[in-house]
């Protein structure tokens, strides 16, 4: 056996031409092995750290179970692999992973092998390079087909895609696809190599020529061509868009909004037409920006979503749900101008607005000539429409957030829905002054926080999928929104019978109304408007009572020692909830540069809490994820410490997407020997308050999320209100009673009889 396994290494093994695996350890995989050296006198000597033992196959050969030595250089390991199958010319040799991606093993990689990993020898990356190049080019259809699959699956390896592109690579594969001699398969194979190799980064896309962007932007507009050739077609100019703001401006040029809306019918085809949307969406100048957002209004792209996409005959799947949510926020994020614009107090046109709101309250075309009656009617009707500044209301619209914003809804509910907006007004003149609702605030302070609720401005976040379907059943989604959230402020108002001092805790309220509904993701504005109706003032204050404990019964002294007692059993038990969670495990999305395609990994702790299983998977899983399928672990003992946010190695690249707040609150990475990290992005806060929980009670450390503290003060809520059942309508004094007198004598005693 090459490499020299000790005997009780020989049952570690998989079932793999021609191999049997059992598991080193039961429940839990492949293990560190448990074998070692043994010294003179018998004892047995822990093995290296630098030593791994792994599994190496070869077509039409046993396979070789052999050592590594993580100190020897990989050639020299490679040499003795050939060696052990008498094979010559070991420098034309690599190694890569068997399973999985099947990546190439470089020195930089090396490290991640861990015990139990089956390998493969393969030829080296350079000289497969160069085989599939030659192939590509030869005349043969049959070769050039088979040349190009196995180019689509290699290419995604950037070891191999290094070396293929250094070989002027990706230039032989454009000037394939110019020459428009391929087609069907070849072509989408083509395509997808292409993608894959443009994807690691190597080379600009500034290099794409116009004829190749021509060639890749007439397959899209092509009446009948081929799902898979549509789909890559789609997603280079997509990447082409959102990585050269150059190519923006030819791809904006040969690309029509109509024409990607029309591939919207094709389920196969609708996520990546909406991406490529939502990049010239994205990219656009903002000066373009409010043509494009017309254009996509003319031809009725929200209708046409709503009835192909959200209400369509298949599950809207993760990738779908993020470009719906990419495509809310950038529709909304148009607002934004008007959000950040001031009213200019001498500006007649938008002085004219606030008259008209005035004219439709109160029907004010019989104005007395008399300017000093007139300026006091006026301001007596500002003040009833609920303006702050009762002589001149448009210094009310000069702080940013809301603006003319704010105006731009006040003006839509009193036009629109002028009924709604005359009731509003006259219900509130004839209340008594320190009951009125003021409409004009209440308005102002609504759109600043409806802004602050949907994230107007920001930019969208990499893995959120956090869209409304609400929004797309309306042209004027946001306006819409606004009337009926206006109406909530003026029955909450009446409900909590509030005065003017009361604005405040209203307007939270309020907000809590709406983000409790938003939550329930209501499908229409109507049914909004009914969850809205269910969430009443009473419904909000029994909501808070049932989620929080009143503070005010548990700080008698006796109650809070009562609490400092049972606090540390509750977070035990918190603990083994953390760490049972892992053990279950979850599946993590991988962050990319561009979004194709979901690509998942796993990861989940060993039944024995020693060690942590991960592995790439091809499709979310729908439950647990065995062990078996998770090629790649990470010892407990050999991590260091676990990081978040911008501490995190992958949070510290450049990038647009993956330095917005929402994917650093959900980022955390373990860090482990030598100077190996694993990254994570949680798929939401639950997940990431799960994980690094379980992870720090793992190590030892405080679990310090919001979570825990949430369901700390729940579970000991529940146990002290448990356990002082039986003194319910007993007051709890706030010392303990006093020790009575010292009798004046011991002498007495109990009689049984």
């Amino acid at each position: 056996m090459a490499g020299g396994c000790c005997e009780c290494c020989a049952d570690v093994v998989v079932k793999r031409s021609g191999m049997v695996q059992d598991e080193a350890v039961s429940g839990s995989g492949w293990e560190r092995s448990d074998c070692s050296a043994v010294g003179a006198g018998g004892e047995a000597m822990p093995p290296s750290s630098d030593i791994v033992k792994v599994a190496i196959e070869w077509p039409g050969a046993n396979a070789q179970l052999i050592e590594i030595d993580q100190k020897k250089p990989l050639s020299s390991i490679i040499r003795e692999v050939c060696d052990g199958w008498s094979l010559s010319g070991s420098e034309q040799f690599a190694l890569r992973y068997a399973d999985g991606p099947q990546l190439y093993i470089t020195e930089q990689s090396r490290g991640e092998i861990k015990n139990g990993t089956i390998l493969r020898l393969a030829i080296s990356p350079a000289r497969a390079a160069r085989q599939l190049l030659d192939r590509i080019q030869s005349h043969g259809i049959d070769a050039r087909l088979e040349a190009l699959k196995e180019l689509a699956k290699l290419s995604a390896d950037p070891t191999f895609a290094t070396e293929f592109i250094n070989m002027d690579g990706i230039s032989t594969l454009a000037r394939l696809v110019e020459s428009g001699t391929h087609f069907g398969e070849m072509l989408a194979f083509t395509l997808t190599a292409f993608l894959e190799l443009m994807d690691h980064g190597i080379v600009s896309w500034d290099l794409i020529s116009l004829s190749f962007i021509k060639q890749i932007a007439g397959y899209v507009n092509q009446p009948m061509v081929d799902v898979s050739i549509l789909q890559r077609s789609l997603a280079i100019l997509e990447s082409m868009v959102l990585n050269s703001h150059s190519l923006y401006h030819r791809v904006a040029q040969e690309i029509t909004v109509g024409q990607l809306i029309g591939h919207l019918s094709n389920q196969e085809i609708q996520t990546y037409a909406i991406a490529l949307i939502n990049a010239l969406f994205l990219k656009a100048p903002e000066d373009r920006r409010q043509e494009m957002a017309s254009t996509l209004a003319q031809k009725h792209l929200r209708s046409i979503i709503l009835n192909h996409v959200i209400r369509g005959n298949r599950p809207i799947k993760a990738e779908m749900a993020h470009q719906l949510y990419v495509l809310q926020v950038l529709t909304f994020n148009l607002l934004e101008e008007r959000m950040m614009t001031k009213m200019d107090p001498s500006d007649q046109a938008q002085r004219d607005i606030i008259f008209e709101l005035r004219r439709i309250a109160f029907d004010g075309d019989n104005d007395p000539s008399n300017t000093e009656k007139r300026k006091a009617m006026y301001t007596k009707d500002y003040k009833m429409l609920g303006f702050t500044n009762h002589v001149n209301p448009a210094m009310d619209f000069t702080q940013t957030p809301p603006g003319m914003l704010a105006l731009d809804n006040m003006l839509y509910l009193a036009k629109l829905h002028q009924d709604t907006y005359i009731r509003i007004v006259l219900e509130n003149s004839s209340r008594e002054d320190k009951h009125e609702c003021p409409f004009g605030r209440c308005a102002i302070e609504l759109t600043r926080m409806l802004c602050e609720i949907l994230q107007v401005g920001e930019l969208p976040n990499e893995g959120c999928n956090d869209y409304h379907p609400m929004f797309f059943t309306h042209d004027r989604a946001w306006e819409e929104f606004f009337c009926v959230c206006i109406q909530l402020v003026n029955k909450t108002w009446k409900e909590m019978r509030a005065t003017a001092e009361d604005f405040n805790k209203v307007m939270q309220v309020v907000r809590e109304q709406i983000t409790r509904s938003l939550a329930l993701k209501p499908t229409s504005l109507d049914q909004l408007k009914g969850k809205l109706r269910a969430l009443s003032y009473s419904e909000i204050l029994r909501l808070r009572q049932s989620e929080r404990m009143n503070q005010d019964d548990f700080q008698s002294p006796p109650i809070i020692e009562l609490r400092e007692r049972i606090q540390p059993e509750i977070l035990e038990l918190i603990k083994q909830q953390r760490l049972n969670r892992l053990c279950e495990g979850s599946c993590f999305r991988k962050l990319g540069n561009r979004r194709r395609q979901e690509k998942f990994w796993f990861c989940r702790l060993s039944l024995n809490h020693k060690v942590l299983h991960y592995g790439d998977l091809d499709e979310s899983p729908q439950g647990e994820v065995p062990f078996e399928m998770l090629t790649d672990k990470i010892p407990v003992s050999d991590i260091k410490s676990v990081v978040t946010g911008k501490d995190c190695p992958h949070m510290k690249e450049k990038s647009a997407l993956k330095q917005n707040k929402e994917v650093l609150e959900l980022a955390f990475s373990i860090l482990y020997d030598p100077d190996e990290a694993l990254n994570f992005v949680a798929p939401n806060k639950y997940e990431y308050c799960i994980w690094t929980d379980g992870l720090c009670a793992l190590l030892g450390r405080e679990m310090g999320s919001e979570l825990t503290r949430s369901d700390l003060d729940t579970l000991i809520s529940m146990e002290m209100k448990l356990r002082l059942l039986d003194l319910e309508n007993i007051t709890i004094p706030e010392a303990p009673p006093p020790v009575p007198k010292e009798p004046s004598t011991y002498n007495f005693t109990y009689n049984y009889g």
